[in-house]
């Protein structure tokens, strides 16, 4: 049970770092001006999501 849950994580972390890489490819700067950041920091966040919630999950629902 818990191989499930486990992939279904990842495969879901998965999508959502696809669906941030996208945008991030898709955001242009406009015009002139300083460039837009929005993008990667989303990304960044996301990662840093995703390493928290691992380690949650090893450090109260894995079972040793």
């Amino acid at each position: 049970m818990m191989k499930k849950i486990g992939t279904g994580v990842v495969a879901a972390a998965f999508s959502v770092l696809l669906t941030g890489v996208s945008y991030v490819l898709a955001n242009e700067s406009k015009g002139e001006g300083p460039p837009d950041y929005s993008g990667i920091s989303s990304i960044y966040y996301t990662l840093i999501g995703l390493i928290l919630a691992y380690g949650f999950y090893d450090s109260f629902l894995k079972k040793s």
